[in-house]
């Protein structure tokens, strides 16, 4: 008995943990306490090699100083100042005046506001607070059916899970470019093609685009079928008062938001940028947007700002702009001039976009949440490295790449198992300690069994909404329930996710089906 448990030691040590995390202790002190203890334990057995533990810092150091997830925070910066500039609020109104006096409108218009949102900020729950707070009321004053109304948040919500520049994104293709190592390394084909966050992103933006138009799809079959679940709202009712025609409302809300999207997501995809330096231009750009609410009689500046930023690019594209040549042309020596010139009146812009959005209190609100965010997530990720370092060295990860290559079906069985044992911990764990732990455990296995890494990263992450979605434990639920009016019942939000369910399954059927829906982008690229 004693040998069997010194053999599945590792199984013991990852079963527990699962364990005491549903229970509600902390995550990291979880991760890592449990972790000593079964180091020891394993010490005193002989099967573990205390000295293991000293690769504990040089592990740490890369994670803090990895460039790629140096651009969580600032991801994370940028999404919660869009949040505080009230972005969604003014989406939303746009198209809810653009497709509310239609039958299913209001439907229709939170789904294409929950994908721009998620291509703009990517957090899951304040968006799904936000639509909350904002739409339900209205659509529930004009007699939509509450499941409907319900449903259609909360699915929306998610989209931020798995529509770039997505912080689950981030954090799981960096995982997974290591999982590719791994099992790169144990085939015995170092060299072969690597994996990185830029190509996750490109990976799920055609099953993210491809979700959006199957939510829309259900709404308006809703609409036809039951119109008296989705009737239309009179525009009117929605921002009555304002004096702004849908044309002026849609320019004013859209353009900015757009502008942004296409600049952070739009330089990653296109190879001008990395997903770090894309990073840092969206929560530039967001401090402007933020600026530019916050102080009309100053929006002159930002438009300079903006100006001086398209110079900027115009030179650097007909102008070799290095710094320290010798005998450079007369033509490149002007055109250094000329961009010092404008990255001064750039620097201006953002120094007055921080000083309104100071006086205002948004920015030390922003970067407080954000500095307790990014700690809460890096002291989750130091907790399960030290937990994969001793599980790696009780001989877990045998264990697991010879339990899945037993499993029948091949790779198909062992997708079926990893998807599985994900949806079910999605209830009880946020995606981002699903993604610390399994991660490098499961997918170095999956990977040597035959799976393309960016379609194994995009099948976790549609999977992982899935989770979110599905009752009881679903935190989508969790959210609209904490902030949904009196009239509407748990029941009913528990009603109108379900279909979405049925269509997120659907797409997790059809990516499985169609590998191509999440590596031809790529693949183009």
């Amino acid at each position: 008995m004693s040998g069997v448990f010194t053999e599945y030691l590792a199984l013991v040590m990852f079963g527990v943990t699962i364990l005491v995390m549903m229970l509600g202790f902390p995550v990291a002190f979880t991760l890592a306490g449990l972790a000593l203890g079964f180091a020891w334990i394993g010490a005193e057995l002989g099967v573990f090699r205390i000295a293991q533990l000293n690769f504990l810092p040089q592990r740490v150091w890369s994670i803090v100083t990895n460039s790629v997830i140096v651009a969580a925070p600032l991801f994370i910066f940028m999404g919660l100042v869009l949040e505080r500039a009230r972005l969604a609020e003014d989406m939303l109104i746009a198209m809810a005046r653009l497709f509310g006096p239609r039958p299913g409108g209001f439907l229709i218009a939170t789904s294409v506001v929950g994908a721009l949102m998620a291509a703009s900020t990517g957090i899951v729950g304040a968006t799904v607070v936000t639509m909350g707070l904002l739409a339900l009321p209205v659509m529930m004053r004009h007699g939509y059916n509450a499941a409907a109304a319900c449903g259609a948040i909360c699915a929306a919500g998610t989209l931020g899970q798995i529509i770039p520049p997505s912080i689950v994104l981030v954090f799981l293709g960096d995982f997974l470019t290591l999982a590719n190592q791994q099992a790169n390394l144990a085939l015995g084909t170092p060299t072969a093609r690597s994996v990185g966050v830029t190509d996750l992103f490109a990976g799920a933006l055609v099953p993210g685009l491809m979700l959006v138009g199957l939510y829309i799809l259900l709404q308006l079959a809703v609409a036809f079928t039951t119109p008296a679940k989705a009737p239309p709202v009179p525009a009117e009712a929605i921002a009555a008062g304002s004096g702004e025609s849908e044309a002026r409302l849609l320019l004013r809300a859209l353009v900015a938001p757009v502008l942004l999207i296409v600049a952070v997501l739009g330089s990653i995809l296109g190879g001008v940028a990395t997903p770090t330096e894309a990073a840092g231009v969206g929560a530039v750009g967001a401090l402007m947007l933020a600026g530019w609410k916050r102080a009309p009689h100053l929006r002159w500046v930002f438009v300079a700002g903006l100006l001086a930023a398209g110079g900027v690019l115009v030179l650097i594209a007909g102008f070799d702009l290095r710094l320290g040549r010798s005998a450079p042309p007369l033509t490149d020596r002007l055109a250094v001039v000329a961009a010092m010139g404008l990255v001064a009146v750039m620097g201006a812009a953002l120094l007055t976009a921080a000083f309104v959005t100071f006086r205002a209190g948004d920015l030390m609100n922003v970067t407080f949440r954000t500095a307790r965010i990014t700690a809460m997530i890096f002291t989750v990720l130091i907790g399960a490295t030290l937990f994969t370092l001793v599980f790696r060295g009780l001989g877990g990860e045998a264990l697991i790449r010879d339990f899945l290559a037993s499993l029948p079906g091949g790779l198909t069985g062992a997708m079926l198992f990893t998807m599985v044992l994900m949806f079910v911990l999605g209830f009880f764990l946020d995606f981002l300690e699903i993604i610390f732990i399994l991660v490098p455990i499961l997918c170095p296995a999956l990977i040597i069994l035959g799976a393309d890494p960016v379609w194994l990263g995009v099948m976790i992450a549609v999977n992982l909404q899935t989770s979110f979605l599905t009752p009881p434990f679903g935190f989508a639920l969790f959210y609209l329930r904490g902030v949904a009016p009196p009239g509407v019942h748990t029941l009913d939000i528990w009603r109108g996710v379900l279909p979405y369910i049925g269509l997120q399954l659907a797409a997790l059927a059809l990516i499985a089906a169609f590998p191509a829906l999440a590596t031809w982008l790529p693949g183009r690229l």
